[in-house]
């Protein structure tokens, strides 16, 4: 990894790392308001989002920010930083141990690298992944600083696929899974990342739930099928604060036709 790719992931984990231990003085103990868009925030959420705005203007100078609590407009920059400040909010205001803060740096509307931090679970995903950006990017997805795959596994009874809770209508007889609903997006991809679950699906995630797992997912050799509209390359001055992007994560190419049919009476 060149000098500047190490200085993407030192950042990432530092201010992640930071970040998280004053969430974790508030896990559980902060009350929610609703948002317009019915989802829930805290002082918690902003005050995260807020830290790192200001570390990303103190040590990337031009880089965009796009996030969930402030700066919703793709500013158009070659480079951009995505920031969900805490992805899982409502898991986070009733003390459940799952919920992330997700890093996603972005090269021309596309991201490149993602860096995901669950502080409850003492586990830190990241991930950097060329695609179509022309970038000399080296490839890899990584837990705590471990290699990660996708399992080559067929699905049985004895395996696992997530859902959101707009998606419940997957679940039907002959599902070829059990089920699992975690309330985080992006650590819903991850787990297909890690190779714990077969796929996974969201019926409502926002480009900063997508950001950083979106790298690490195809980096750890899953697939990422977009269910409507594709959400990368993002479009200079776009408002995304009421953009969903459905999407379908799995494994591997042949479980896209054995998941897809379950799909059809999810409204999106």
């Amino acid at each position: 990894m060149n000098d500047f790719w190490t200085t993407i992931l030192d950042f990432a984990q530092t201010t992640t790392t930071r970040v998280g231990k004053q969430l974790m003085q508030d896990f559980g103990q902060v009350q929610a308001s609703q948002k317009a868009d019915g989802s829930l925030v805290t002082q918690a959420d902003k005050w995260a989002d807020q830290e790192i705005r200001d570390a990303i203007a103190s040590n990337f100078s031009g880089y965009g920010i796009l996030t969930e609590e402030s700066d919703q407009s793709f500013p158009g920059t070659e480079w951009c930083w995505v920031i969900d400040p805490l992805d899982g909010t409502t898991n986070f205001t009733r003390g459940i141990p799952i919920w992330t803060i997700s890093l996603g740096l972005l090269y021309q509307g596309t991201p490149v690298f993602g860096y995901v931090y669950a502080p409850p679970l003492n586990q830190a995903f990241h991930g950097s992944w060329a695609g179509s950006s022309g970038l000399t990017v080296p490839t890899g997805a990584f837990l705590n600083h471990h290699p990660i795959h996708t399992s080559v596994d067929s699905p049985s009874n004895n395996h696992f696929f997530n859902v959101c809770s707009r998606s419940t209508a997957i679940i039907q007889k002959g599902f070829p899974c059990k089920i699992r609903m975690l309330g985080v997006a992006s650590y819903n991809f991850l787990m297909v990342a890690t190779g714990a679950t077969l796929g996974g699906i969201e019926a409502t995630p926002k480009v900063w739930d997508l950001a950083g797992a979106w790298v690490i997912v195809q980096a750890a050799g899953g697939v990422w099928r977009s269910l409507k509209s594709e959400p990368f390359p993002l479009s200079s001055g776009e408002d995304y604060s009421d953009r969903s992007f459905p999407t379908l994560v799995v494994s591997r190419p042949e479980l896209v036709s054995v998941f897809q049919p379950f799909l059809e009476g999810i409204k999106i």
